[in-house]
């Protein structure tokens, strides 16, 4: 299930809610397009493919839970990063957890880096979402869930959202890796993190040209 297709079916992006650990949660205000009760339109929600539950909460908002949510990844497209203009301020230095410019800059040259050692390392294979499961996995994908209603948002923040994309991927480099490591073989789940990193710096570069800032792939 993507977002763009809920999207259409409600006539807006859904808003994804808590912290996905346990289930990815979208929550959308009921009877968007015409005076469709909610029942109704949770009906057709459950018909989509992808819909593990739908609720109906008092005021006529849905809970969405999707089975799968890596699969928000194949709609994510790569994007042009035009030159920059005059960027939030960030400083180069210093290069510590404190600076968020280093925070989103340092995300950016990792993924980068993911993408040109996996060749080398041989990860490969047909991209399977369902393998994006563990914690880490979904704590950045719950972060990429909200980039559909910030790009129709007056006040998106962009600046704001590059640094918690940027610190969920940190963790999730550093804990679920997407690169074998020592003997390790490269499998299925190496090469669906591979595509994870390359949404994360698609989206980065993004979120970064938005606000005028240069899209790293070194420091």
């Amino acid at each position: 299930m993507t977002v763009g297709l809920l999207g259409e079916v409600l006539g807006a992006p859904p808003v994804p809610r808590g912290t996905w650990e346990k289930e990815a949660l979208y929550v959308s205000a009921a009877g968007l397009r015409g005076r469709e009760a909610p029942e109704a339109l949770a009906a057709r929600v459950r018909d989509l493919p992808g819909i593990a539950e739908v609720r109906v909460r008092p005021g006529g908002w849905l809970e969405i839970v999707v089975a799968v949510p890596g699969e928000l990844l194949t709609e994510i497209e790569a994007v042009s990063h035009p030159c920059p203009g005059e960027g939030p301020g960030w400083p180069d230095f210093p290069r510590t957890w404190r600076n968020p410019g280093f925070v989103v800059r340092y995300a950016c040259v990792r993924a980068a880096a993911v993408q040109r050692w996996a060749g080398e390392l041989g990860v490969g294979g047909p991209f399977r979402p369902e393998l994006l499961d563990g914690r880490w996995d979904r704590a950045v994908l719950r972060v990429l869930a909200e980039l559909y209603g910030r790009r129709g948002s007056r006040d998106p923040g962009w600046a704001a959202y590059a640094e918690q994309l940027a610190l969920a991927y940190h963790d999730a480099f550093e804990h679920a890796p997407a690169l074998p490591m020592g003997d390790e073989e490269p499998s299925a789940s190496h090469a669906a993190r591979v595509r994870l990193a390359w949404a994360v710096r698609e989206v980065l570069g993004e979120a970064l040209s938005a606000i005028g800032e240069t899209v790293p792939d070194r420091l």
